[in-house]
């Protein structure tokens, strides 16, 4: 016997969550509210742009609701004449108050892009990239009040390949957590998962990313380098110093075995990159972006900008 709709209200923001809320938009439940941050200005022309989330639900005639903090009563009240039997959340963008919690039949349910208890925290994708992760994944969990630290439900892996950036490991496990939510959900209505506590002992974090983490230390080995750059990669981008502007890395690859005992001197200019010395082995930009300017490949930006060994980046 199938189990009648649920109604679900919907948490999230950046586009990782559009998956899952297309997932379930076209199951069989009723996704009777999308909630969403507010609009925010952006650019120099300070335009309003909506989330990607907001958007989709626009699109698809969901109602939208978008409280400046979740904790508003006015909001929890709007929330309680709604009724969800469920709350799904994928990257809000706050942490949800117990008292919101408690207002589903079943409670809350987060899609968290690592495989708990690693990486809690605002940007596990890219810090297990930085870290030399060889494998990462999604978790679903029942929300408590804390930051990712619920009992965890399903949990799907997949590799990290050495080439990989952040960008291209944020679509796969976009994609991967509207599936995991699907087999969720199921397993839940049909009474065939059980929460099982996570060993907080082994619990690692995942801060918010800053514009200046992406500053590049030469004197570091050329594999953090290339992490750096990949993990980085969109935002917010792993960057040097050219002269006295800011040129951004989007691309390169370890080359081992040069030594010259300089860290951050250019040792070879080759057509389509610039070797430069770090602490262990060398690193080859191939990819880049300076200032004002659109991205480019480095054959393009030497066209334009040619550089001579001995060069350093400060």
């Amino acid at each position: 016997m199938n189990a009648p709709p649920w109604r679900i209200a919907f948490f999230g923001t950046p586009s990782f969550a559009l998956p899952t809320l297309r997932t379930l938009f076209e199951g069989p439940d009723e996704v009777i509210a999308v909630i969403t941050q507010p609009d925010r200005e952006k650019g120099r022309g300070r335009r309003v742009l909506f989330s990607p989330v907001k958007e989709f639900a626009l699109q698809h005639g969901l109602p939208v609701l978008q409280p400046e903090k979740a904790k508003e009563e006015a909001f929890q009240e709007a929330l309680k004449i709604l009724q969800p039997d469920l709350i799904v959340v994928v990257a809000y963008g706050q942490i949800l108050p117990k008292s919101i919690l408690k207002i589903p039949k079943y409670g809350a349910v987060n899609v968290h892009a690592s495989l708990l208890p690693k990486y809690r925290g605002a940007a596990p994708i890219a810090w297990a990239i930085l870290n030399g992760e060889k494998v990462t994944g999604v978790t679903t969990m029942v929300m408590d009040e804390g930051m990712d630290t619920g009992d965890i439900l399903l949990q799907a892996e997949i590799s990290i390949g050495d080439e990989e950036t952040c960008e291209s490991l944020y679509d796969q496990l976009s994609s991967l957590g509207g599936r995991l939510l699907r087999e969720t959900l199921e397993k839940m209505k049909a009474g065939d998962i059980r929460p099982l506590s996570q060993d907080h002992s082994k619990a690692t974090y995942a801060p918010p990313l800053k514009k200046e983490d992406g500053h590049i230390i030469w004197k570091k080995e050329a594999k953090e380098i290339h992490r750096q750059v990949r993990g980085f990669n969109p935002w917010p981008v792993a960057f040097k110093k050219w002269g006295d502007q800011l040129l951004k890395i989007y691309k390169g690859e370890i080359k081992e075995g040069r030594t010259t005992g300089k860290t951050g001197a250019v040792v070879w200019v080759g057509s389509d990159f610039i070797e430069v010395e770090t602490g262990k082995d060398s690193y080859r930009i191939k990819e880049v972006q300076l200032e004002g300017r659109k991205r480019m490949t480095v054959r393009d930006f030497l066209s334009g900008h040619p550089i001579s060994v001995g060069t350093v980046f400060h």
